[in-house]
């Protein structure tokens, strides 16, 4: 982070995270409270069409933006990176230090990676590092114990849920910024 203030002096510099979480057609199922001497019931199909929810997260604030995808592959990935560089405003005057793991559609060469935004990544096999990894609970409980006839059903649900929580950056920040995540510099403040 030290080395991107240095080059850009004049910059805000901001540190974020992302990460991608698949949701399905194929039920989350989970305990549920009901009346004592009665059975829950869920409705379960075995289908596999499946959606992927990017996240990008800002420790520090709890703030967020989601984007909901239909594969994750490099160019999907370059159209999230540059949507998210456009709503946060990332170029000259802001940069934006992006960590993230090492999947391969993040390390491929065909990524395009949009001018503000440098990429960090993590060591091999760390989620624990990865703060977007505790959100996926969060994302589910809009889904969670539900039956979705199509994607479209599910991508209506998840948008909601999203939504949800994009309003609770507090939950967000308690979540995902750990004790020893950098906190974001600027020059202006």
């Amino acid at each position: 982070m030290k080395a991107v203030q240095h080059a850009f002096p004049t910059a805000a510099v901001e540190l974020w995270t992302t990460d991608q979480h698949r949701v399905g057609l194929k039920p989350i199922v989970r305990r549920i409270w009901v009346r004592k001497g009665s059975r829950p019931r869920v409705v379960v199909q075995h289908r596999f069409q499946w959606l992927y929810v990017y996240s990008f997260v800002h420790p520090a604030s709890g703030q967020t933006e989601w984007f909901l995808l239909p594969t994750v592959t490099a160019a999907v990935f370059t159209i999230a990176l540059a949507h998210f560089a456009r709503a946060v405003g990332a170029g000259p005057s802001k940069r934006v230090l992006l960590v993230l793991d090492q999947a391969g559609w993040h390390t491929s060469p065909q990524v395009v990676v949009p001018a503000g935004i440098q990429l960090l990544f993590l060591p091999p096999y760390s989620p624990e590092l990865q703060p977007c990894e505790r959100l996926w609970p969060l994302t589910n409980e809009g889904v969670a114990n539900r039956s979705f006839p199509t994607l479209d059903d599910l991508e209506t649900a998840q948008v909601e849920r999203c939504a949800v929580l994009q309003k609770q950056p507090e939950r967000i920040r308690s979540l995902t910024h750990f004790h020893w995540w950098p906190p974001s510099f600027s020059k202006h403040q």
